[in-house]
């Protein structure tokens, strides 16, 4: 090559240079398309794969395409989930769309009744309950409604554990409504004498005088309800039971909506779990459930009594756990849920299997 350089006059050198610079290019560019033709052909080969087993599956479910209801599979059929509603959060209305659809989507809804409402089991209750959730098999699938704190059935040495859902809401506001449905009741069940029945002062006038019934302790529920049956999550203003509420939320909870966002809630249980929630939504937004029970005669508090029970320190971490559940709440919502013409819509599956191996 040295040699044909010193033999080759420059202006051949240079058209060399050219063509062989050209040569290469042209090179680069067929291998690259070659690698944009292979990794099409793995795309094409992974789809195909991809619609043979969903072909198989389909060819397996023909035989139950005629019936309205049917089952995904044997596991579908051993879940339960448990509601442990916080009073005061709308838990009336969702827990009615639960009633309506269990006959349409099979699966069976549970009331958990405690005496004089109270949220904290005996031990002996606490082992009938895990035992009755997880081994009651007539009764599953089953979606198990009442007002009970958190309960964590690891500690019994269960296997399959239920799925836990819940809904909060603002502190005071929640305080509020149940401050006058204890006094003037509700349109849910109007003729029923509540305890406070006759008592006509105003929240705002309770919080002027210092009352028992609007005091800032009252405000400490829904972080117990979420920490559980320890002793430290019912010391009012534990600090414990804050950190303990926060991380069974996000460890133990599946969804955790706010009454404020009732219906976001409802549209993201359909799309997770739809052998209980199939039909949920449109039920939510034209049934008669959405607004199912409304406390009567409740006042807005004003800002000077607002103001009064934000300088507690419970209201701050009831507060502080509010605003955790909703932002938590919201972060899932914008991996799920977008917005259209005013119109909100889940979003379709978001991944896909391929290059499965062994082929069959």
């Amino acid at each position: 090559m040295g040699l044909l350089r010193v033999m080759m006059p420059p202006k051949l050198q240079l058209l060399a240079l050219l063509a062989f610079a050209v040569a290469m290019f042209f090179l680069e560019n067929q291998i690259q398309k070659l690698e944009e033709s292979r990794g099409k052909l793995e795309r094409a080969i992974a789809r195909h794969e991809v619609r043979e087993i969903e072909q198989r599956h389909t060819q397996d479910n023909l035989r139950e395409r005629d019936s309205l209801w049917t089952p995904t599979s044997e596991s579908d059929d051993d879940v339960v989930i448990i509601y442990n509603r916080v009073p005061k959060t709308a838990s009336t209305s969702f827990t009615n769309i639960a009633y309506d659809l269990c006959g349409r989507n099979h699966y069976h809804v549970l009331h958990i009744n405690t005496t004089k409402n109270n949220p904290v089991m005996s031990i002996q209750d606490q082992v009938r309950f895990v035992k009755n959730v997880t081994e009651w098999r007539e009764m599953k699938p089953a979606f198990y409604h009442g007002h009970v704190s958190f309960l964590d059935f690891t500690k019994f040495g269960v296997k399959l554990k239920p799925i836990y859902i819940n809904v909060i809401r603002d502190p005071i506001e929640r305080l509020v409504s149940y401050y006058y449905f204890l006094r003037f009741g509700d349109d849910y069940r109007p003729g029923l004498r509540r305890r406070k029945q006759g008592d006509k002062k105003t929240f705002d006038e309770c919080v002027s005088a210092g009352g028992s019934d609007c005091a800032p302790e009252k405000l400490w529920l829904q972080i117990p309800f979420f920490c559980g049956h320890y002793s430290e999550c019912w010391n009012v203003g534990s600090k414990w039971a804050l950190e303990q509420a926060k991380y069974n939320l996000v460890n133990e909870y599946m969804l955790v909506g706010v009454t404020e966002e009732l219906e976001d809630f409802v549209m993201m249980l359909e799309a997770a779990l739809p052998r209980f929630f199939k039909g949920a939504t449109e039920l939510y937004k034209t049934g008669k459930k959405s607004h199912l029970r409304k406390t009567s005669e409740k006042k807005p508090p004003t800002r000077e009594s607002t103001a009064k029970l934000q300088q507690s320190a419970i209201w701050k971490m009831e507060n502080e756990f509010y605003e955790f559940a909703l932002e938590q709440f919201q972060f899932v919502r914008a991996h799920a849920v977008r917005e259209k013409d005013g119109e909100l819509y889940m979003l379709p599956q978001n991944f896909f299997y391929e290059k499965i191996y062994p082929k069959n």
